[in-house]
């Protein structure tokens, strides 16, 4: 049994159809697919969800993961609410657990994610979105950490990864109040990092798959690690952390090959090796 199916009650079934997984080369999509209900998450979704993201961090031929919600009205709506009324007091905390490792899963990925925003991504929608490395959203889409309008707050890393990325007074303004934003706010928040044009949502978002996927893989996973870690730690811990990742990439027949092509003008060839 994999380590995630231990994190699940015996009676949550793990079905295939609610999160696909699409290979395209070297890029894999991560669909939800729950569009009747705006792609909410689940107990099963839930499981479904974190069981691939399992077998695919060990898969370090895939370059880049692009996540998103199946239908044009919502990226996902974050918790099934419908789910939740019906649950019994004893499983809430381990559907909360879950959630918020889901959001753990997607944020310790080895491959760089995207999160592909065609929608709605209101408050675990919009927390899974924060836990990717990258977030494109369409024009048309809203998104808000709205939890306190329910009573209850950002459980899945929302109070945490959101004043991170766009610092602290502007995510306490948006999470206090829950407040919608549209995707130009959004951007300028820096929540997004690019607003595709209508219609070229996912062209947009492949554009910048393909760019991390054009480099060397293993420099693309050790530059993630450099930052991620490396953020949260006094500068001088920092510094001998990045010190450590660029070691990793030193005695790869990538970095020997991209010397060889930029003798050669010509463009490299990256086995992830």
């Amino acid at each position: 049994m994999s380590r995630v199916a231990d994190q699940f009650p015996d009676d949550v079934p793990d079905l295939p159809e609610l999160v696909s997984a699409e290979r395209a080369g070297d890029l894999v999509w991560i669909t939800i697919q729950r569009p009747e209900v705006m792609n909410c998450l689940s107990f099963p979704t839930l499981r479904r969800f974190r069981t691939l993201l399992e077998e695919l961090r060990e898969d370090l031929s895939i370059r880049c993961i692009l996540i998103t919600g199946a239908g044009e009205r919502a990226f996902c709506a974050g918790a099934d609410l419908k789910e939740r009324r019906t649950m019994p007091d004893e499983i809430v905390p381990r559907f909360v657990e879950n959630i918020r490792g889901l959001m753990d899963d997607v944020e310790a990925m080895p491959q760089p994610t995207i999160a592909v925003i065609g929608g709605f991504a209101f408050g675990g929608g919009l927390e899974l979105a924060l836990a990717c490395d990258l977030r494109v959203v369409a024009a048309h889409a809203e998104m808000g950490l709205t939890e306190v309008s329910l009573a209850i707050i950002p459980g899945a890393g929302g109070t945490q990864r959101m004043p991170r990325l766009i610092g602290k007074s502007r995510a306490k303004e948006l999470i206090l109040t829950g407040r919608r934003i549209d995707a130009a706010e959004a951007e300028l928040y820096g929540l997004a990092n690019r607003v595709a044009p209508e219609g070229e949502l996912r062209e947009t978002a492949l554009e910048i798959a393909r760019s991390i996927a054009s480099n060397g893989p293993i420099a693309v996973r050790a530059a993630k690690d450099a930052i991620d870690r490396g953020v949260e730690l006094p500068i001088e811990l920092a510094l001998e952390h990045e010190a450590g990742c660029y070691e990793r990439v030193l005695g790869t027949t990538d970095r020997l090959e991209a010397l060889a092509a930029f003798a050669a003008k010509r463009k490299p060839v990256y086995k992830g090796e």
